[in-house]
């Protein structure tokens, strides 16, 4: 919504401004010149990208226009749920939670958090690791390193989308110049012309430059740049899930290691000390009920 709202809010401005002044909007319409700059545009994405980099940016684009589910709320689950799957391991072993992590999607503690098991990969994430604590097998410092490993290539390929559209962003008013280039040979070729008609022609070639910038600078560099914050905030969520594990792994409590993992997220949406500590009291609660029915 907030993308409509700032597209709105620029074109608005722009042709505001051009009308205030006395200009004509049917001098901006070029079909001609919007035809050279987009598929040039779109031809030089084409050319510097693989079918990967294409597909996962197409992929993206509609992800863009939807409000952004990483929120306080969002964090909140994340923490309540690792602070149950660390609670469940400390009191009944990391064997017990091998039943959970093999099937979230039946598990009594993973479907108390709708909203993270949307996440595909952030559940990937969660249980790979929960994985590899069971079995045991690796000490603290490796899953370290390989838990830094894949957020490092996960970051570089969701910067792959916005990389690319940013390389269009980049090219667009180049792309403009050219259109007007070609606008003013073809107003040049009719010299002969009254001066009038000339002027409409040069005046009409110009628009390409106009067209290059606005579409560049109001419409495609923007939306690379929204592409990194979301990235970013996939990012801060698995570095969360990163401290929070490893944590645990040192012989924290859960209750620690989960007031480690909200240290790492962004202050504008990180829950203060009281809020998950209040949130860990609800969620240990029926943890211990439901330990208790089981002695």
């Amino acid at each position: 919504m907030l993308v409509l709202l700032g597209y709105i809010v620029v074109f608005g401005a722009v042709i505001g401004g051009y009308l205030m002044v006395g200009g004509h909007l049917g001098a901006l319409y070029q079909p001609a010149e919007f035809l050279i700059i987009t598929g040039a545009g779109i031809g030089a994405f084409i050319v510097g990208n693989n079918g990967k980099a294409i597909k996962a940016t197409l992929r993206v684009l509609p992800k863009v226009m939807r409000r952004s589910k990483y929120n306080k709320a969002m964090y909140m689950d994340l923490m309540a749920l690792l602070f149950r799957l660390l609670a469940k391991s400390r009191m009944h072993g990391v064997l017990a939670l091998e039943r959970d992590i093999e099937n979230p999607q039946q598990s009594d503690i993973f479907t108390q958090y709708p909203r993270l098991l949307k996440d595909k990969h952030l559940m990937d994430f969660i249980t790979d690791y929960m994985r590899l604590i069971v079995s045991g097998n690796m000490n603290p410092h490796e899953i370290e390193a390989l838990m830094d490993e894949e957020i490092e290539t996960y970051e570089q390929e969701s910067e792959i989308p916005a990389t690319s559209l940013m390389m269009v962003g980049d090219s667009l008013p180049a792309f403009g110049i050219v259109a007007a280039v070609m606008g003013v040979v073809n107003a040049l070729g009719s010299a002969d012309r009254p001066a009038g008609e000339l002027g409409v022609l040069i005046a009409h070639a110009m628009v390409g430059t106009f067209l290059g910038i606005l579409l560049a600078y109001g419409f495609i560099s923007p939306l690379a740049t929204l592409l990194r914050q979301r990235s970013g905030e996939h990012i801060k969520m698995m570095q969360c899930i990163r401290v929070t594990l490893l944590s645990s792994l040192n012989g924290y409590a859960p209750q620690i290691a989960v007031e480690f993992g909200r240290k790492t997220l962004y202050l504008t949406d990180r829950p203060s000390f009281t809020e998950l500590e209040e949130h860990v009291r609800r969620v240990k609660a029926p943890v211990q009920q439901e330990t208790e029915e089981q002695v």
